[in-house]
């Protein structure tokens, strides 16, 4: 599987300039006007990750095949946008395809950059957009519990929505809904306002590595846990520049990670997400599963027939993959596994699926793991 994000925020805060960094590209329009982006772009972007690269080398593979994300650079949305101000409801409904939505908010001090507001504040900026996406899930509701609809709604789904409806005209924490439901039944629902969060302060170079009065304040209200700190402008020089001339550009303005990592790091964290790998002469690849995924369930990652036909599968972990150089030497040494259909898969497993029956044409596909 891969996973999407959205970012959005007010127009003008650097969106499609941190699109166009995360995804190498230039896909995004970035001007100096409020929304120059009208639909939204998406960047497929490969998911870094170090253990792939020493896999592939164990097993001397043709081919090295990373996991993805998706980035969606979504329109500027403005207060009003869910009676249809600024480019309204159009851009509210893309948020509703997105996995996690990331919030950017303009931490900056420039004349040079239009603002649709008097003064920089990150705060009322997120609250701005929070509540727009709160207003947008009320009128969603709305309809789906009127009497012609209502009928229509699965029992659980109808819980969940008479629930949401209590908290926003309650003034009642709305994420209350995660700790009663389970993931999968809320993201059906397709209200906004419970989707994980990732909160950018976009700053200036100044401020990349300690913030500044804008990113204190931010952090303050909301936390560091799910914030991060990154200047869009700085991504963007950084993806010019050849792998040795970035890495010292980025010792010498003091960053340790770049802003497509950091944003990944915090994705799996807050989607709940985990990596496993297949590895062989023809491929290694990694595959992305939700936590505790059984074995049939990241078996399914490759093809649903793998899922039906699962008999077990044949598990080493990256660590002992890796010190015994690969499949034989790790069965010989007592390092591998047999598993069944009720083993929780873990992140960094290596993993090579046995089936009862299936299709010659998959005969080849199952085999260049082995």
């Amino acid at each position: 599987m891969s996973f999407k994000c959205g970012i959005v925020g007010l127009p003008n805060v650097g969106k499609s300039t941190l699109f166009n960094a995360l995804t190498n590209s230039s896909k995004a329009q970035a001007a100096n006007f409020p929304f120059c982006t009208i639909d939204p772009n998406v960047g497929v972007v490969p998911v870094p990750d170090e253990r792939l690269e020493k896999l592939s080398k164990v097993s001397n593979s043709k081919k090295t095949i990373n996991t993805t994300i998706s980035f969606v650079d979504i329109a500027g949305l403005v207060k009003g946008a869910s009676k249809g101000e600024g480019l309204g409801n159009k851009f509210l409904s893309h948020i509703r395809e997105v996995d996690a939505v990331i919030h950017m908010t303009r931490c900056f001090d420039s004349d040079d950059i239009q603002n649709v507001n008097p003064t920089v504040d990150p705060i009322r900026d997120l609250e701005i957009i929070e509540t727009e996406m709160m207003l947008a899930d009320l009128e969603s509701i709305q309809k789906r519990l009127e009497k012609n609809n209502k009928k229509n709604i699965e029992e659980e789904q109808l819980k969940i929505l008479e629930i949401a409806l209590d908290c926003i005209n309650n003034d009642k924490d709305i994420t209350v809904l995660k700790s009663q439901f389970e993931t999968k039944q809320l993201n059906q629902s397709g209200l906004l306002s419970i989707k994980p969060k990732i909160f950018v302060c976009n700053v200036d170079e100044q401020s990349v590595k300690e913030g500044n009065i804008y990113t204190n304040a931010f952090i303050e209200k909301y936390g560091e846990e799910n914030t991060l700190i990154v200047s869009a402008d700085i991504e963007n020089q950084i993806n010019e520049l050849e792998n040795e001339e970035k890495k010292n550009y980025m010792d010498m303005i003091g960053l340790k990670d770049t802003g497509l990592s950091m944003l990944i790091q915090k994705g799996y964290k807050i989607l709940e997400l985990d990596t496993y790998f297949t590895s062989g002469p023809e491929e290694t690849r990694a595959w992305t599963i939700q936590k505790n995924c059984t074995a049939p369930k990241a078996a399914g990652e490759i093809h649903t027939d793998f899922e039906k036909g699962f008999i077990r599968a044949e598990t080493i972990s990256y660590e002992d993959f890796v010190s015994n150089d690969g499949w034989v030497n790790s069965k010989t040494n007592g390092k591998m596994r047999l598993e069944g259909k009720d083993y929780i898969v873990k992140d960094g497993d290596v993993l090579n699926f046995r089936f009862n029956t299936w299709p010659n044409s998959l005969h080849t596909e199952i085999n260049k793991y082995c």
